[in-house]
């Protein structure tokens, strides 16, 4: 048994290697917190690969709702220790509790296996639950990895190798759910930089995977709940990229500061990406049209691969494009199959998602960017997709501890929409209300910059302000955030309750 320490009390856990869990295939697996995005395509996973498949969670709507329908699968409502009755393995997250779960705390009562979230896909990747050994490619980095992870999925699913993934998101259009239990060798997973269980377990998530591919997208401070600085975020990516293999790869960019960094103490193989020429594979001639992202690749030593056409707008798409290419070429694809993959890959949910058009006429759009650095590249791409539009941008901020540490960076975010409407700061259960911080301050300190700011505290409200605004087809609306604020959406559209 591993220890958990909480304050003064030792906790503890069952958590046995994989190879001593029995693995037939008639064996119940159940999630607790199971609508979670990191949860559902596990359990997705589970059910494909024979499990029994049970979970609960709260009532609430999630954007997992549709893939668990879709996968049979039927989410207890609440949770109670009635739900694991002749449960043999019990998977958590650092929600709803995380250890002090009623289900998890019955569960250890019982001797019953235990795993966290991101335990759980460093176990699923290796293989060895289901009588397999998988190639794990991890995708990390602060901005693009659900991107990136669902293009690489979709690059080796349309090149027929027909991956296992994790993504975590609700939907991708490219591959149906965001979870696949696939025949072939490939596990694809996106690596959370986040601690494994806040209270008892502060190991960051993503070292529970052993890749043999890994794919940095870039490093900037986020999480100041979990990181004291920036250099205490480059630790922890060095050390994930330490846990390659001999064999292994890392693909990154030198175009990030932190990740050039990082390459200098790296000592394994590196394949290296961006729009600089000192990159191994350069990204070249981008252009935006018709929500479509068309772009050039070239080699270091000027050899071109020829253009390339992704189904999603943005320069930083191209980006994460480009990172998919290289990992899917190490998986032996080559350049004309991964250009027809490529073109299937129209999206994911909440990623630049269309949602539809109010009865006025304007357009609404959802994103999840919840850092300054998302917001600015997303709302780019917006205005280089729809340049004549006037953009509504609806931002809820995510966490006290984020909003409060990053305020002057998003104070400074929002220049390229012409209305600015913020909401209460979407709270985390994982941390406590924080009185110093608030959006209706960050409100009054972006009319500094910004003509048109609104504070409009509830999601009600700004569906009530839409509602009398009327837009028109000159506008487009975009919800943003990573908090619930993709209600405001449906209740536009289907006039529901939020």
């Amino acid at each position: 048994m591993k220890g958990f320490r909480g304050g003064s009390r030792q906790v503890k856990i069952l958590c046995l290697p994989a190879r001593y869990i029995i693995m037939t295939k008639n064996k119940h697996i159940h999630f607790v917190g199971i609508k979670g995005v990191g949860m559902t395509p596990l359990a997705i996973i589970a059910k494909e690969a024979g499990f029994t498949v049970s979970g609960c969670d709260i009532e609430e709507e999630f954007i997992t709702d549709e893939a668990l329908r879709k996968a049979g699968i039927n989410p207890l409502i609440g949770f109670s220790k009635e739900h694991i009755k002749s449960v043999d393995l019990v998977i958590t997250t650092g929600a709803h509790g995380g250890f002090d779960n009623e289900e998890v705390k019955s569960a250890r009562e019982q001797g019953i296996q235990i795993m966290t979230q991101g335990q759980a896909v460093g176990v699923f990747m290796k293989g060895d639950l289901f009588g397999k050994k998988f190639e794990g490619i991890s995708v990390a980095g602060s901005h693009g990895k659900t991107t990136t992870t669902a293009i690489i999925a979709t690059i080796l699913r349309e090149g027929g190798l027909d991956p296992s993934y994790v993504v975590g998101t609700g939907m991708v259009a490219s591959l149906g759910s965001a979870g696949h239990f696939g025949r072939g060798k490939y596990f694809v997973a996106e690596a959370d930089e986040y601690m494994t269980e806040p209270k008892y377990d502060k190991t960051v998530k993503f070292l529970w995977q052993h890749p043999k591919i890994l794919v940095i997208t870039n490093i900037e401070f986020d999480h100041p709940d979990v990181y004291e600085s920036i250099d205490s975020m480059q630790d922890a990516y060095l050390k994930f990229a330490n846990q390659l293999p001999n064999d292994g790869v890392l693909i990154a960019s030198k175009d990030d500061p932190q990740v050039k960094k990082l390459l200098k103490e790296y000592q394994g193989r590196v394949i290296t990406f961006g729009y600089s020429p000192q990159n191994d594979f350069i990204l070249k001639k981008v252009s935006i049209s018709d929500l479509k992202t068309f772009f050039w690749v070239a080699t270091k030593d000027g050899t071109s691969l020829g253009e390339f056409v992704l189904n999603v707008p943005g320069e930083h798409n191209g980006l994460n494009a480009l990172a998919s290419i290289v990992a899917a070429l190490e998986c032996g694809l080559d350049i004309a199959k991964i250009k027809k993959a490529l073109i299937a890959f129209s999206g994911s949910k909440r990623r630049f998602e269309y949602i539809g058009k109010l009865q006025s006429g304007g357009l609404i759009f959802d994103d999840y960017a919840h850092h300054p650095t998302e917001i600015q590249k997303t709302l780019l791409a917006f205005r280089q997709s729809f340049p004549k539009k006037k953009i509504v941008c609806i931002f809820q901020p995510h966490t006290y501890s984020r909003t409060k540490a990053l305020f002057e960076e998003f104070v400074r975010s929002f220049g390229l929409c012409d209305t600015l409407i913020l909401t209460d700061i979407y709270p985390s259960l994982r941390e406590k209300p924080d009185q110093s911080v608030s959006s209706e301050k960050m409100a009054l300190s972006i009319e500094r910059f910004h003509k048109e700011v609104l504070f409009l505290p509830r999601l009600l409200d700004v569906v009530e302000y839409i509602n009398q605004k009327q837009y028109k087809e000159d506008t487009l609306l975009v919800t943003m955030g990573a908090g619930d604020v993709y209600k405001i959406a449906s209740s536009l559209l289907w006039r529901s309750l939020l």
